[in-house]
């Protein structure tokens, strides 16, 4: 059995060296997920809505991969400033309320671009499926 590597297409995948989610056997790695859409970042000075963009696109690359939201076992949440842990939190409930991931939010200095609040990993297992 070997890995399925799933990109997005973006250009700076080729540039860095790496996949939007990489598959082995019932579980699935989604790389870190930020609030970019169409190469620019959305929502500029909202947490939330951007805790919301990445965990949508967290949803595609999973199902793009045979997996769903509901497969979930593990978030990684990283955050410019943990003083608005909460709105993060509420957004990430929002998807995960029911599901109840393992996680951790973590506070960086920065990300890739200063309009990034936050960026968003998730690992998810599936059932095997005969």
């Amino acid at each position: 059995m070997s890995a399925v590597r799933i990109s997005s297409g973006a250009p700076w995948e080729d540039v860095v060296g790496y996949s939007r989610v990489v598959v082995f056997g019932s579980s699935a790695w989604v790389s870190g997920t930020t609030a970019t859409v169409d190469g620019a970042v959305v929502h500029p000075g909202d947490a939330a809505a951007q805790t919301r963009v990445a965990i949508e696109g967290i949803g595609r690359a999973l199902e793009q991969a045979g997996f769903a939201l509901e497969d979930v076992v593990r978030t990684r949440l990283y955050v410019t400033d943990i003083s608005r842990w909460e709105e993060v939190g509420r957004a990430h409930g929002e998807f995960f309320g029911a599901i109840r991931p393992a996680t951790s939010m973590v506070q960086v200095a920065a990300l890739i671009d200063p309009a990034m609040l936050v960026e968003v990993e998730a690992d998810a297992v599936r059932e095997v499926r005969a």
